[in-house]
């Protein structure tokens, strides 16, 4: 591998713990970064070591409030300005993704106004995982390493085994991601279709497949109010499922999901932690991914290939 020196690792606010793991992975330490927060709410970002002529990777993941996409837009370009070699953004959850296309008139597209930002602000790479929509590395100018959660999700399926699996989706819209599982796992898929009246609130869904008798697993790349994933998990249930579990990569859970969750029908629903989880829910369950990042930025920063490490 190469020498430590020749890259630091920092840590906005909200992402540390994951920061924390990673360079524990890597062995090294943490770079030193201090934010100063001003009554106003504004803040200020300053590198307390030097950084000129070091590659640097700054680990934010930018969900909501913006204050993180702020933090990690004030990392980069305070990177820029003390002369890093090369600034390289890890964003385990790139927020705003679900505004990536104009689904009705006069509305923005976020994800790909949050990528011009981070690419204005200087960023040379980006490393992220499970992004809403694939194509959206199409938004950036510069090389996206876009990791996914099968790495670790996949052996955690395995290890469950569970007889008569079946992989099921809660919405149409991830059945792409659902039916590379199924492959892998060599097992039968299942759809739900649902129609919404507005955002975060589901008005029917339909099964399509038999779950019967089944053990099944709902994949998912995020759980904003679990509206949709108890839905559907209690469809399955009444449709003759023995069991249903739910994965998915990016653990949003707001407002009232964590208490839908628990009064669900649901066995368990594990989430990577790309984002940080405090609520106290006993069947949520989350494991890490620092090690999958970290041995990006190793293969990163040694040029080696980033998809040998993929599982699927």
């Amino acid at each position: 591998m190469s020498n430590n020196n020749s890259f630091l690792v920092f840590s906005g606010t909200k992402s540390r713990y994951l920061a924390e793991k990673i360079c524990a992975s890597l062995g090294c330490p943490l770079g030193q970064l201090v934010i100063t927060h001003f009554a106003d709410g504004e803040f200020s970002v300053s590198y307390e070591e030097s950084i000129r002529g070091r590659d640097v990777f700054l680990v934010q993941s930018t969900f909501p409030n913006a204050d993180n996409l702020m933090e990690l837009l004030l990392m980069i370009d305070a990177a820029k300005r003390a002369s890093a070699k090369s600034i390289n953004a890890v964003v385990p959850y790139f927020g705003w993704a679900r505004q990536d296309r104009k689904d009705k008139p006069r509305v923005s597209i976020a994800a790909k106004l949050v990528a011009d930002m981070l690419s204005v602000a200087g960023i040379n790479r980006l490393i992220t995982m499970d992004l809403h929509a694939d194509q959206e590395q199409g938004f950036f100018d510069v090389p996206v390493d876009h990791l996914y959660a099968s790495s670790v999700m996949i052996p955690y399926i395995q290890s469950l085994n569970l007889e008569n699996l079946v992989i099921a989706t809660p919405d149409v819209g991830g059945s792409k991601r659902a039916s590379t599982y199924a492959k892998y796992l060599q097992c039968p898929l299942v759809l739900c279709n649902k129609t919404r009246l507005k955002p975060n609130e589901v008005a029917s869904m339909q099964i399509i497949g038999d779950v019967k008798d089944a053990n099944v697993i709902l994949i998912d790349d995020m759980v904003d109010t679990a509206g949709s994933i108890t839905k559907a998990a209690d469809l399955m249930l009444e449709n003759g499922a023995k069991s249903v579990r739910a994965i998915a990569t990016h653990c949003i859970m707001s407002g009232p999901a964590s208490e839908r969750v628990e009064k669900s029908g649901l066995v368990e629903m594990v989430f990577t932690d790309s984002i940080p989880y405090s609520n106290a829910c006993n069947k949520v369950k989350q494991i890490s991914i620092a090690d999958i990042l970290a041995e990006t930025i190793r293969r990163v920063e040694d040029n080696q290939s980033i998809s040998s490490q993929y599982i699927i």
